[in-house]
């Protein structure tokens, strides 16, 4: 789950980690109006303009304005605000701006990078720094490796004063600057701990004149398994930033993610989901999502899931592929006659069902009366589905 830049900072100010002074606007008027609480209590008269999106790269799309006094604040918040901004990692379709964050400027005297994630190789937490900060962390991680500076933090333990204190001399920072960098991870890592974060990104994260270390951005994503433990966090969703697809299977506890591809996929099982793509890609097929129905589906959970899948215009083909363990294949087979009725399903379909009470499965659908196209194995059944599909297509 992901969330705003200003909603990190919010969180961020909870934990005492410091952040520049700034205010939420969803409206023209609610910018205005806090164009001038920011020059009134800050005292400052340069104003941040920051365009809201789940996305990265927006200064250099236009998306962040620095403005010299409330005039020319007013003029960025008006240019800024309902654009279509377009990032590298928005795609050329790019995203409206429906929300932005007016911030106090700062006297910056260096930006540095700082982050925090699970680092799978070695099963730890690891918290990275770089005195690359403004530049995209991928770009330095490809040209410049060396220059990302690692600290893991191992869990009999946890985080210790010493690793703060060697990233803050590679950084380069001196006297005051290493007690405030000393604090500010200090209270980045519990954050990132206690909200069960799966990613803390700060980038810039600044040096002023005075020697305070802040954080100027805030990219914050959680764990979604972990989101039971935090009721409060699911109300920071943006249903504008989501994928509709992908919120309808929310509401199903169904794992979706959509894809380029052709031919939707129901499968029960990440492991299996992520064989049936390989399989379909082998045969010349493009998958058009990944659905894992999870291992104890209803029939009301599989009919849900099939809806999502027949709701993309892209798909010219669906493959079933569900091997029965806890999930049994009558159940599957109940669901797919439900949702194709109710669908009214005209696109090819083929059903692979294997395991427990897998007989009982196929007659279901045998008995049905519906175009359904059985398949023996998972092969079979992708190579039937890819013929298919072009068909289709």
């Amino acid at each position: 789950m992901k969330i705003h830049e200003y909603q990190g900072k919010q969180l961020f100010t909870k934990y005492g980690v410091p952040t520049p002074f700034g205010i939420p606007a969803f409206s023209i008027a609610e910018a205005d109006e806090a164009i001038e609480r920011v020059i009134s209590e800050t005292g400052g008269q340069v104003v941040v303009v920051k365009a809201q999106i789940h996305a990265g790269g927006r200064g250099k799309g236009g998306g962040v304005k620095v403005a010299k006094g409330a005039e020319a604040a007013r003029e960025a918040v008006r240019k800024i605000f309902g654009m279509q901004l377009v990032t590298h990692q928005t795609g050329p379709q790019g995203k409206k701006v429906n929300r932005l964050l007016i911030e106090q400027g700062l006297d910056i005297a260096r930006e540095l990078y700082l982050g925090m994630t699970l680092d799978r190789a070695s099963g730890r937490v690891v918290v990275m720094a770089s005195t690359e900060g403004g530049v995209e962390i991928e770009e330095v991680a490809a040209k410049h490796p060396e220059k990302i500076l690692k600290q893991p933090i191992y869990p009999a333990v946890g985080w210790q004063a010493f690793q703060a204190r060697d990233l803050a001399y590679r950084l380069g920072l001196v006297g005051e600057e290493i007690k405030s960098f000393h604090r500010f991870i200090e209270s980045l890592v519990r954050c990132y701990f206690d909200l069960d974060c799966s990613l803390a990104e700060i980038n810039p994260l600044v040096v002023t004149k005075q020697g305070k270390v802040l954080a100027l951005d805030a990219k914050i994503n959680f764990d979604d398994n972990a989101l039971f433990r935090h009721k409060d966090l699911e109300d920071l969703t943006d249903p504008d930033e989501e994928e509709p697809a992908e919120l309808e299977a929310k509401k199903y506890d169904l794992s979706y993610i959509a894809l380029d591809g052709n031919i939707g996929c129901m499968v029960n099982g990440a492991g299996l989901a992520m064989s049936t793509m390989d399989i379909i890609k082998y045969y010349g097929g493009q998958p058009a999502n990944f659905l894992d129905v999870g291992g104890g589906a209803s029939t009301e959970k599989v009919t849900a899931a099939f809806k999502i899948i027949t709701k993309d215009p892209k798909v010219k083909g669906i493959f079933i592929n569900i091997f029965g363990g806890i999930m049994k294949c009558d159940v599957i087979a109940a669901g797919v006659v439900a949702a194709v009725k109710e669908v009214g399903l005209k696109l090819p379909l083929v059903v692979r069902l294997e395991g427990t009470n897998v007989e009982i499965g196929k007659r279901i659908l045998a008995e049905s009366g519906l175009n359904i196209v059985p398949a023996v194995e998972m092969a079979d059944g992708a190579r039937k589905i890819v013929e298919l599909a072009k068909g289709q297509s």
